[in-house]
């Protein structure tokens, strides 16, 4: 079963290779969930925030490979094909048959026979050559008088009922010499059933590459949403320490109490967006959860993850014509389609053997022995003449004078050969005699006519290596188009940092002035309040722009295919199933 090993991966492994770690500066990290005692409504339904559980990125993506149920299904995905490869596999076992066989005959007027057969046999399938044997011992017991007279080469009423006893031992081997020889339809599909596991695999890692970019980038997404509420309740604790002065003002007649109006409706306000930020979060933790957590009985759906990982930037910008040849040498969408492309190549292979006519060379070689119980080895004598003869005799020596009389000699029967009388050992012993080996050797040729059905699946397959070699160039552009729209929203987002840096510095110089010109009376709540508003949006677009560099980079990894590599995992190849 294929597995997922997570190492630790170094903060500067979040970056494709492209990009240099060198001038890289990190912006503070989210520290504990926003909790204001003045905002009861802020409370997350089904969530306890007191002891929210600290997670990494590493950790996240760790927990995502062992858990997510994507992934799951794409590691079953490739044991199912490596017990495909051994399905395969088994046809060339061999296969050991044994047929124990009892007969009783009986007719009106005749004597019953028994038989007794017992065969067995071992068959195999030879991978080089397509070829295969066939290993056989058969021993049989037969009463038939037919087969004792064949036996004996004696007459039916001379032979009785002794039992004749036959063992055979050999192997039969048969080698197709043109169709089947290179290639046939169980090596055929073997081939295919180890492509297709190369093929499983490399959809597992596709999976994975596709579920770490969806975990970085749903990681940053919840560190947005955190930072952003941060963000939010500071702007809430300005205003509320804003209607604080401004109401110590209107104790002081400093100020009108209409003021007050204006800054609680500032203060709603804020309150509002606190709101929405908190939505945010409950629902980027959500997202990543969905990816981390295998089940919905899991105890961490009731509890907080804090992220501790910072956005990572650097000054850096991503080189266009190393990602594509990291793209184009890593991608495993392209991998599938080689594969896919190998195996018709195999299609094309066995469909052209099929093609030459058919001629198998058939040679058998056995060693057989036959056996006679119930038979004498001693020589018999008997009358010349028997039945009608000696009567038709004893008629015509009666006409003919004394000197001239036909005898009636006695004749002298040799017995059966000692070698010959016996059961199945002597059976089995008279097979290694030197005149007991049998062999035999042919050819079978066949070959339909025109042979329209191999011509055409041999036609299909080269049509379908086209289709594909169109397939591969029309992904070959997609993954062009990825990987450039990848490099591009690396270094629009670079941009976005730099110039959300500089306008967050702008806006803290400019409430910074305001808040002087407000204390000293010279400015008005409500351009104080802009100014203010200002800077939460400033501060907003520049964690906006990190978290969005980060996702950028995330996605120029899984476009160049280099997730795995970048984040230090490494993940176990299937099975070299021989």
């Amino acid at each position: 079963m294929l597995t997922a090993a997570v190492s630790a991966a170094a903060q500067t492994d979040q970056q494709v290779a492209q990009i240099k770690t060198s001038n890289i500066s990190t912006t503070p990290a989210v520290t504990t969930p926003v909790s204001l005692p003045g905002v009861t409504t802020m409370n997350r339904v089904g969530v306890q925030t007191a002891q929210p559980i600290s997670l990494t990125l590493d950790d996240a993506i760790r927990r995502a490979l062992e858990n997510n149920n994507d992934i799951e299904f794409s590691r079953t995905s490739v044991r199912i094909g490596e017990t495909s490869i051994r399905s395969q596999l088994g046809i060339f076992d061999p296969v050991f048959t044994v047929n124990p066989n009892y007969t009783r005959n009986s007719s009106t007027g005749s004597a019953a026979t028994n038989d007794f057969r017992v065969n067995g046999n071992m068959t195999k399938f030879i991978r080089p050559g397509g070829g295969n044997y066939q290993v056989f011992f058969n021993n049989q017991r037969t009463e038939n008088q037919f087969a004792q007279a064949q036996v004996t080469s004696g007459s039916v009423a001379s032979v009785g009922s002794s039992a004749v006893y036959s063992s055979s031992l050999g192997i039969s081997y048969t080698q197709p010499l043109a169709r089947n020889f290179n290639i046939d339809s169980k090596r055929q599909q073997l081939k295919i059933a180890k492509k297709r596991l190369e093929q499983n695999d490399s959809d597992f890692r596709l999976q994975a590459i596709r579920t770490i970019s969806s975990v970085q980038s749903a990681y940053w997404d919840l560190v947005f949403a955190l930072r952003n509420q941060q963000n939010v309740s500071a702007n809430v604790n300005l205003a509320r320490e804003n209607l604080r002065q401004i109401e110590a003002k209107i104790d002081a007649g400093a100020a009108a109490p209409l003021e007050r109006a204006s800054v609680e409706t500032e203060l709603a306000s804020r309150e509002g967006d606190l709101l929405s930020a908190t939505q945010q979060v409950s629902v980027a933790e959500n997202q990543l959860k969905q990816l981390l957590l295998k089940d919905t009985t899991a105890p961490e759906w009731t509890q907080t993850f804090m992220p501790t990982d910072k956005p990572v930037f650097s000054v850096d910008s991503a080189n266009l014509d190393t990602a594509m040849k990291d793209a184009m040498d890593n991608r495993f969408e392209l991998k599938r389609l080689k594969l896919q492309n190998e195996i018709n190549d195999i299609d094309i292979r066995y469909f052209k053997n099929q093609t030459r006519p058919q001629i198998d060379l058939n040679t058998t070689f056995s060693l057989d022995g036959f056996s006679r119980g119930n038979i004498s080895s001693a020589s018999t004598f008997v009358n010349q003449f028997n039945g009608n003869e000696e009567i038709l005799r004893t008629n015509l020596n009666t006409l003919l004078p004394p000197g001239s009389q036909i005898p009636n000699p006695l004749i002298a029967i040799p017995g059966a050969p000692s070698y010959f009388v016996g059961g199945f050992g002597r059976s089995m012993s008279n097979m290694f005699r030197t005149d007991a080996p049998n062999y035999s050797i042919g050819v079978t040729i066949s070959f339909p006519f025109r042979n329209r059905t191999a011509k055409a699946n041999l036609d299909a397959a080269r049509i379908t290596g086209e289709q594909i070699a169109a397939q591969t160039r029309g992904q070959e552009q997609s993954v062009i188009v990825e990987v450039r729209n990848a490099v591009q929203a690396v270094e629009t987002t670079r941009q976005r940092v730099l110039t959300a840096r500089r306008a967050r510095e702008s806006a803290e110089t400019l409430l910074d002035g305001e808040r002087k010109l407000y204390d000293a009376g010279r400015s008005t709540t409500f351009i104080l309040f802009q100014r203010e508003n200002s800077l939460a949006n400033a501060r907003n677009a520049e964690i906006r722009a990190e978290t969005d560099y980060n996702k950028a980079l995330s996605d120029l990894q899984r476009a160049t295919a280099t997730s795995l590599r970048a984040n230090n995992i490494t993940l176990a190849s299937p099975l070299d199933i021989k």
